[in-house]
Formats: structure tokens, C-alpha cells, sequence
């Protein structure tokens, strides 16, 4: 079941240069990058952002699903089926269950049709949490699509630097 609530989380679960934004507040899709985006890309942006935070930091996914996922929801995470229903029939139990759960925004990029979060998602504040990559693909100002890379955080790493922080000049 552990397994299958990851891939859950990652499935809907995703700044490119940007502060992180802390659980309850959402960060300024504009604000998150230093390259230009087209008016499209940061309206995409802010809606797959504005769907985050409802859906993950405000425990409130059968809302996020209905204002944010389209008619169809392809979904690439194997574990998952296609659709929204399935999404926020999970975790709406999920978040009764995890009430602290939080997932926290460190990175958002924004090419075209196409929003990637770079995400730490955790269930209590001492979870160490994983790193995710949650990829949507926009349409129509609909969420469509969705693909996820997951990565449990180490308790240590070979290099000293932390899955989420970066310098912007990298």
C-alpha cells in the first residue's frame, strides 16, 4: 500500500531558478524563473501551480481536480489509472489519514504545453520525504496529462549538496 500511496503522490505531485515555497503558500509561477516565458507558458505555469497547492498543501484534491483536470486525464505513472477520479478518490483518504503531509515547490519550468515541479513531498515534518519531477502537459488551461520521476531523499550524499537546493548560476 506504501508503494502504491507513492506512486499516487507522484503521479499528481512538480521552478526553474525560484526560492522554495513553504506548505500553504503557493509561489509566484511568474516570479519562478529568470528566463522569459511566453504568456501561454506563464499561464500554464500558474495554473499547474494554483492545482499543487489546492491539491496537495490545502488537502483539497477533488476541488483541484474539478477547477484544474480537463475532460481527459492521460495518465503515465504505470500504478495509476487514466482519469481524475482516481486521483482524488485517493487522496482525499490520503490526507485524512496524513494530515500533515505537504509538498513543497523548489523549482518550476515552464516549455510550451509542458510544466515540470521539482518537488519535495513529505507526510510529517520528519519524514525525510522524496524528490519528485511531476511533468503536466497543458490544454486549453486544463491539466491533460501527467508523467513523474520519484527519488526517496538520502539521509546523506557523496557530494554534500541536497536534492533541492542549487545555486541559480549553475
Amino acid at each position: 500500500m506504501k508503494s502504491f500511496a507513492l506512486a499516487v503522490l507522484a503521479a499528481l505531485t512538480f521552478n526553474a531558478a525560484a526560492a522554495p515555497a513553504s506548505a500553504g503558500e503557493a509561489p509566484s509561477a511568474s516570479a519562478q524563473t529568470s528566463a522569459a516565458r511566453t504568456p501561454t507558458e506563464a499561464e500554464n505555469a500558474r495554473i499547474v501551480v494554483a492545482f499543487y497547492d489546492l491539491a496537495f498543501n490545502q488537502h483539497r484534491p477533488t476541488e483541484a481536480a474539478r477547477l484544474y483536470i480537463g475532460d481527459r486525464y492521460i495518465q503515465h505513472n504505470p500504478l495509476v489509472p487514466n482519469g481524475a477520479e482516481p486521483f482524488y478518490a485517493y487522496f482525499e483518504g490520503f490526507f485524512r489519514d496524513n494530515p500533515q503531509s505537504r509538498a513543497t515547490i523548489h523549482r518550476v519550468i515552464a516549455d510550451g504545453d509542458l510544466v515540470a515541479l521539482h518537488v519535495h513531498s513529505q507526510e510529517t515534518p520528519d519524514d525525510p520525504g522524496r524528490a519528485i519531477v511531476d511533468i503536466f502537459r497543458v490544454e486549453n488551461g486544463k491539466i491533460v496529462e501527467h508523467f513523474d520521476v520519484i527519488q526517496a531523499v538520502p539521509a546523506t550524499t557523496a557530494n554534500g549538496n541536497t536534492m533541492f537546493s542549487g545555486d541559480k548560476a549553475d
